[in-house]
């Protein structure tokens, strides 16, 4: 369960002083790599081989579009002196693959969110409808005021 490793590898980040955005994900690779050159050798090595399905993966994918990042994987995967669990690696090859030439997908991955402050609390409180009840609200007569200043304008009584 890739959730629940996420919220597992964010203790661990934090448990030993690495501490992250609230945008980014424990899992991006950068990051998991910037991690793992704190720890030591033999650490760093062993949480590297419990990820190299996935490195391996990568490596594969790159590999068959000719790309020359692939060596980079594959010093990864000589780093972490393991060998990686093949049934995991084929199940993540047989997925389908995101097509890099695919300019809407990239889009819609790369599409800004909505910036918003205060979780949307401040939704009605802008805009040309506040305005507007303003400015009625602003003209309109008060309706339990009487002309003696000596009425109590809540009750109606004399003071």
């Amino acid at each position: 369960d890739r959730g629940q490793a996420m919220v597992d590898l964010m203790a661990v980040y934090e448990e030993n002083g690495l501490a992250i955005g609230e945008k980014e994900l424990p899992d991006y690779l950068p990051l998991f790599l910037e991690y793992l050159a704190t720890r030591p050798e033999t650490e760093a090595r062993e949480m590297l081989s419990q990820t190299l399905h996935i490195i391996t993966a990568l490596r594969e994918r790159l590999k068959k579009r000719k790309s020359i990042y692939a060596n980079a994987f594959l010093a990864l995967e000589a780093f972490a002196k393991a060998k990686p669990d093949q049934g995991l690696v084929e199940t993540i090859l047989a997925r389908p693959e995101d097509n890099p030439d695919d300019l809407e997908a990239l889009d819609a991955i790369w599409e800004e969110e909505v910036v918003t402050f205060g979780g949307n609390s401040g939704e009605n409180d802008c805009g040309p409808d506040r305005l507007q009840r303003q400015l009625r609200a602003s003209q309109r007569k008060a309706s339990n005021l009487d002309q003696n200043p000596n009425t109590n304008p809540v009750s109606g009584e004399a003071r």
